[in-house]
């Protein structure tokens, strides 16, 4: 788990390549962005133009490598060489950094309030307000997880619209299930998710369902489990069917060829990233859309998802936190998330994204981007708490023995699960 590795940390340690003694002066600020090469980019024009027109300069790099991002900040944060600015903090960790006291309150800094509220809805703000009432990072991107589905392959089984329920979602993959070859086993399947156990899997296939089925109530509430109910139930009930009945491939999504690609996968869920990988690996003759993620039989009301939002943080190593919080606020600009959203296909958080006049155009360009900013205006994150990887364990570990292997039921599942973060959180029975 990621507060536990100490190789991680030593090996980081060791050879961290941004040594705060490299600064140019004592109030210049030190940057980190993630490691994907569209932000890369983007951070260096976004560096570029403060350097040129600020005394107060920063300097930059990418997160230094290694097993995942949350290791790294972590070992960095124990070894006293956090950067003054991090802008790919995972929502649901920032918590456990909050009450470790190593964040700036970003709501004690002079005009942040204002911009904040110019740019994001009070559902955003409410959602990242911390137990002790401040405000400790800052919304920065999204990428809410949809299904896509192969247009073509769907009207191969008479459909003319995508199943958006768990029951014709259940009868579309019975008729689309195929052993091609006659070996007496299938090799067409209905869709895929990933079968890892890690934590932070569940945020992509069952996390999505219970906010779709739920209407986006939260795993946590009031200190205590609350999701103990029949929309996690049911979510469990429908993966559960989707293995039992082998309409969902337990093959490993990084083992060999795609097979959403191969189209011998119809459906998958997944985010707006995988756009440009299918326009650059896919001929003119794939065809595909996205949707909602299903939702149980008889739903009513707006359908949620999870939004798989990162945003940015200040550590109060920063000596000069203001300077860092201008620095960012030049980051997100309209202009800024406009320039954001070109080099990595990425949506910004903040508020009437589809009636900014400057944005249109991006959108005319790439007209699947706005099923995106659609189901942006019903999105979640996760919830404050210092133990959410812990508690997203605990679920992953009820998810295998009930949806993977039919051990349990969903309803002992859930409660098992229920019982065991409830220990966790040290609520009293």
């Amino acid at each position: 788990m990621m507060y536990k590795s100490v190789i991680i940390f030593l090996l980081v340690f060791v050879a961290m390549s941004c040594d705060r003694s490299s600064r140019k002066d004592a109030g210049d600020l030190v940057y980190w962005s993630s490691n994907n090469g569209g932000e890369i980019e983007f951070a260096r024009w976004a560096v570029d133009t403060w350097n040129n027109q600020n005394q107060v300069l920063v300097s930059y790099q990418p997160i230094p490598e290694g097993q995942t991002s949350e290791e790294i900040l972590l070992a960095a944060v124990v070894a006293g060489t956090t950067p003054d600015i991090y802008s790919n903090i995972w929502q649901g960790a920032v918590e456990f950094y909050r009450v470790s006291d190593v964040l700036v309150a970003m709501d004690t800094l002079d005009g942040f309030m204002e911009f904040l509220k110019e740019r994001c809805d009070s559902a955003t703000i409410a959602e990242i307000t911390a137990d002790d009432g401040h405000i400790y990072q800052f919304p920065w991107k999204i990428n809410p997880i949809m299904t896509i589905y192969n247009k073509n392959l769907i009207k191969e089984i008479g459909l003319s619209d995508p199943p958006k329920t768990y029951s014709s979602f259940l009868r579309a993959a019975e008729a689309f299930q195929k052993d091609q070859d006659g070996d007496g086993y299938v090799d067409q399947w209905f869709g895929n998710t990933s079968v890892k156990l890690a934590w932070h899997q569940r945020l992509f296939n069952f996390y999505p369902l219970y906010l779709a089925a739920s209407g986006g109530m939260p795993l946590i509430k009031d200190g205590k489990a609350h999701f103990n109910n029949r929309f996690a139930v049911e979510a469990f009930r429908f993966l559960q069917t989707m293995y039992e009945n082998n309409y969902f491939s337990k093959q490993s999504q990084s083992a060999g060829q795609d097979l959403f690609v191969a189209q011998k996968y119809a459906t998958k869920w997944t985010g707006p990233w995988e756009i440009q990988y299918l326009d650059r690996f896919t001929g003119d003759d794939f065809e595909y859309d996205f949707y909602h993620i299903p939702v149980p039989d008889g739903h009513k009301g707006p359908i949620y998802t999870y939004c798989d939002p990162k945003n940015m943080v200040i550590f109060n190593t920063c000596k000069n936190p203001q300077a860092a919080f201008e620095f960012i606020k030049s980051m997100t600009t309209t202009e800024a998330d406009l320039k954001f959203l070109n080099l990595t296909n990425q949506l910004p958080r903040r508020k009437n994204l589809s009636d900014l006049p400057s944005y249109k155009p991006y959108f005319s360009r790439n007209p699947k981007m706005e099923t995106f900013v659609k189901q942006a205006e019903h999105i979640k994150g996760v919830g404050n708490s210092e133990v959410m990887t812990e508690i997203l364990d605990i679920i992953s570990q009820e998810y295998e023995a009930c949806v993977l292997y039919q051990m349990k039921s969903p309803e002992e599942a859930i409660a098992d699960a229920e019982r065991t973060v409830n220990v966790l959180l040290r609520v009293e029975s």
